[in-house]
């Protein structure tokens, strides 16, 4: 999509949308059919080695730590016969599970990358079967992989899937594997050789009848939060605050539906909780709700609307902009909104620390104080993408089915649990109210550059534009690892 500007609009307005808000049906079952994992955070570089599996006496539903780590979430698991336990990167922005083999030659460089999230040995599995050789996926930050499609017995969350289609990358440039749980039209081997689809995670599960609906609901807690959660066939009421409000999946110009994208109709920045709303966006934006993203990208001129607001310093060379860590405790929130619902999120959720380099430096402006990166980038010629320094503070619904996704603001921190079943039909999400005449179109914008934004780049204090505000520049220490952003695959082959 890169260079190209395309319209994102709804395939079919279901009628409540248009003419009049309808409360959906609560279901809750004696056993709801519910496959949950637990969010489990962390700060150290290396994995948790332990895992925690909680089955609920009187329901289907499980859980299994997830890890944050360098701000990203993980599921443990594990894939063949005898199993084999695999770390995958969780992401609503792609489709399909993929791991690093053993043998790939990335995988067994000097400083063994892959040993954290595991690699998967096809010859010391029983189970294991050749689909075919299709598989080839790229990512927005540079990552990727090639090799096959297979299938094999894989246990997740204290359940187990016979026979499920997932890739191996003989190479790739990843040292973690994927679990892509988007559309399945957006699998790779559909949008690069044109293949059908396979069922993946969440139709494996639907099939499988583990749950009831192609649906999940995902809810990161906060930065600093030691569990969050990701629920498969239903959602936590006590995790979110007032209603969920649903908003429709925007499809493309051709009617397919690929990515989870929907209409940001505005952005601006609130003083406390009580102020009012200085605006920044003018015209509905295009963005994908996308768990696979640390960082989130918004179009250019809108982020440096965002950065002058803040005073953020952009560096180029990076494509991040920087603030003071002291900025975490400002009261000031960003606030996005989709036609109704609203996501404000607080400074100390956006301003990143990424901590020393390996040489024990950190990122500092010239004035000596230390420099974090801000949770927003510039999308360039991308669409726009809200990953987890938004998200975290939204409780989120994904109906894969009826294409939408209902929005609430989270509740942090929250240790109640009220556990329903998403069922099946239009009415399908609990405790959800449609938007009326919610926006059903949204332009992905080109790249414009970030006009008037201060800049620094790391030792070069002359490169302060002439005539920008006077702000201090930065020495850049360390590098921005971790701030992966996996989930829009490029169009080009």
């Amino acid at each position: 999509m890169r260079g190209d500007s395309v319209i994102w609009s709804l395939a079919t307005v279901v009628p409540f949308l248009s003419t009049a808000v309808v409360s959906l049906q609560v279901v809750k079952r004696d056993n709801p059919s519910v496959l949950g994992f637990d969010i489990e955070r962390f700060q150290a570089a290396k994995p948790v080695h332990r895992e925690i599996i909680a089955k609920r006496a009187s329901t289907k539903t499980v859980s299994q730590d997830l890890d944050n780590q360098k701000n990203l979430y993980f599921c443990n698991l594990t894939i063949g016969t005898p199993p084999q336990t695999i770390r995958a990167h969780i992401d609503t922005g792609s489709s399909d599970l993929w791991v690093n083999t053993a043998e790939s030659l990335f995988c067994n460089s000097r400083r063994a990358p892959c040993r954290q999230g595991g690699t998967y040995d096809s010859s010391s599995s029983s189970s294991y079967q050749l689909v075919n050789n299709d598989f080839n996926i790229s990512y927005v930050d540079g990552s990727g992989a090639s090799g096959d499609y297979v299938t094999d017995v894989l246990n997740v969350g204290g359940i187990k899937l016979k026979d499920f289609q997932f890739a191996i990358g003989h190479t790739s440039s990843s040292p973690l594997g994927v679990l892509g749980i988007g559309y399945e039209a957006g699998e790779a081997q559909v949008t690069r050789s044109g293949d059908k689809s396979y069922p993946n995670l969440p139709a494996a599960l639907v099939n499988a009848g583990y749950i009831r609906s192609n649906a999940y609901s995902l809810w990161l807690n906060d930065l600093d939060a030691s569990r969050g959660q990701i629920l498969f066939g239903g959602i936590d009421t006590g995790k979110f605050q007032g209603k969920l409000q649903t908003v429709p999946v925007l499809h493309t110009a051709r009617g397919d539906y690929t990515s989870l994208v929907v209409a940001l109709t505005g952005v601006g920045i609130r003083a406390g909780s009580d102020g009012s709303i200085n605006s920044f966006a003018s015209q509905p934006v295009a963005v994908a709700m996308d768990s696979g993203s640390s960082l989130s990208y918004l179009p250019d001129s809108l982020a440096a609307k965002v950065y002058n607001a803040v005073d953020a310093v952009f560096d180029p060379s990076n494509n991040l902009a920087f603030v003071p860590c002291s900025m975490a405790s400002d009261d000031r929130k960003i606030v996005f909104t989709f036609s109704s619902p609203q996501i404000a999120v607080g400074m100390d959720e956006l301003v990143i620390d990424l901590g020393p380099d390996a040489d024990g430096n950190e990122a500092k402006f010239k004035d000596g104080s230390k420099a974090c990166v801000f949770g927003i980038a510039p999308a360039g010629s991308s669409i726009s993408i809200l990953g987890d320094t938004v998200l975290r503070s939204a409780y989120l619904v994904y109906d894969l089915v009826n294409n939408e996704i209902s929005i609430a603001p989270t509740r942090f921190n929250s240790t109640e649990t009220n556990i329903l079943e998403i069922g099946t039909g239009e009415n399908s999400v609990p405790d959800a109210t449609g938007v009326p005449d919610a926006v059903t179109s949204a332009q992905i914008t080109q790249a414009t550059g970030l006009p008037g934004v201060p800049t620094g780049v790391p030792k070069q204090p002359s490169s302060m534009a002439a005539g920008q505000p006077k702000r201090p520049d930065f020495i850049l220490g360390v590098a921005a690892v971790g701030l992966a952003s996996a989930g829009m695959l490029f169009a080009a082959m």
